[in-house]
């Protein structure tokens, strides 16, 4: 399950510069809560928050079981530490623990962008590699789609920490559809995600009037839906 939340960064589609920029005041810190229905059952709740800390970011998410998921004992929790540039998301820090004793299903991994280099321990493995243009973390890589889709783009690709490599995902734009939700009715837009030769695609539905945040996520393995992320709540400040 952990793998499949990690392809939800693919998936799971919010940051600043070193020195402030002109974006910066696009984002703002939220709190938002989302149901996982695996395979029609419901088995956790994920939460996840934004939030400002010395001119960078940290986001960060708790995932607890329900229902069936409570026979599991994992209990994942994430933190990615990041800016904002020009350029892009810039990840700084990524630290993730599944809840259990064992370390198989962990990371801490630190990005040195002066060095140009990524270091640390990812699921047992030692990293020590140069960094690829665009790169990013389970967690960051949510914000950096963000990010592209408030400034307008939509984004072409996301190279994805994985272990001492990286995968790259490919995004294309699919189209709009208006989600009941209980946030009320919610024009969104639909992308797709997806890693070059696999059977399996993450669709999420981002709402405009929500700073893009996602309502919606959908793996499927071609025809088949493996998991949903449902919305249930969103807390942020109101715009001026």
């Amino acid at each position: 399950m952990r793998r499949r939340r990690a392809e939800a960064a693919g998936a799971l589609c919010a940051f600043l510069a070193v020195a402030p920029n002109a974006f910066a005041d696009e984002l703002v810190p939220f709190e938002v809560s989302y149901t996982w229905v695996w395979h029609g059952l419901s088995v956790a709740e994920s939460k996840l928050q934004l939030q400002k800390s010395d001119g960078d970011w940290i986001y960060q998410s708790r995932s607890e079981p329900r229902g069936i998921g409570r026979l599991m004992s994992e209990r994942p929790v994430q933190r990615s530490v990041l800016r904002v540039t020009d350029a892009g998301v810039q990840p700084l820090t990524y630290h993730a623990d599944d809840g259990t004793p064992s370390t198989k299903r962990d990371a801490d991994v630190t990005y040195d962008w002066n060095a140009h280099r990524v270091n640390g321990t990812y699921e047992d493995k030692k990293v020590d590699m140069p960094l690829v243009p665009g790169i990013q973390d389970d967690l960051s890589v949510q914000i950096a789609m963000m990010v592209e889709l408030l400034r307008g783009r939509t984004p072409d690709r996301f190279s994805l920490l994985n272990g001492a490599s990286v995968r790259e995902y490919r995004y294309v734009r699919e189209g709009e559809e208006t989600l009941q939700t209980p946030l009320g009715s919610l024009a969104t837009i639909v992308y797709r995600s997806q890693k070059e030769g696999s059977p399996r695609a993450t669709r999420f539905w981002c709402a405009p009037s929500r700073g893009f945040i996602p309502v919606r996520v959908e793996q499927k393995r071609k025809d088949e839906v493996e998991w949903t992320m449902q919305i249930e709540s969103l807390q942020r400040p109101l715009p001026p």
